[in-house]
């Protein structure tokens, strides 16, 4: 990976995160920011960090922000899990759905971070497995965010 990638000036990093389960969601940010501000010329400043209260308000943030026109790109996390009640794949679609049409609209990169185990349940063996994994898709998501920054600087 390129280790001079910078953002254009005066542009930032939005990081959405959902706070449904933030303590594993939470890894996915800590890992991005850590491993992005250590491979490039990123600042931590450069990254702005916006909550939602679930997946399904991620969307509209996405567009909200996007529409400023003062960030490069936008990484959404969050985890949609099986509960019982609705069938989770619906709400895995309709976000990752949205997410796609936002960036096609308004030409600002979205990454997902947006995760639906097939099994999710609270046992402590299963929880420190989702910390890690959480943290493994951070780095992956910083990675990809210095590529789409390297791409995208080819059409500036």
């Amino acid at each position: 990976m390129n280790t001079k990638v910078r953002l254009p000036n005066n542009k930032k990093i939005a990081f959405i995160q959902a706070n449904w389960h933030q303590e594993i969601v939470g890894q996915s940010r800590i890992a991005f920011s850590e491993h992005l501000t250590s491979t490039s010329e990123i600042n931590a400043a450069d990254i702005e960090i916006f909550d939602v209260p679930g997946s399904l308000e991620i969307p509209l943030l996405c567009q909200r922000l996007a529409q400023t026109n003062q960030y490069e790109i936008i990484i959404a996390a969050g985890l949609i899990v099986d509960g019982g009640i609705y069938r989770h794949e619906f709400v895995a679609t309709t976000v990752l759905d949205a997410m796609m049409q936002v960036q096609l609209k308004t030409n600002v990169p979205i990454l997902s971070v947006v995760l639906t185990p097939q099994e999710f349940d609270e046992s402590e063996e299963r929880l420190e497995y989702f910390y890690k994994h959480f943290s493994i898709k951070g780095k992956e998501a910083a990675d990809a965010c210095l590529q789409v920054i390297e791409n995208s600087s080819s059409f500036d």
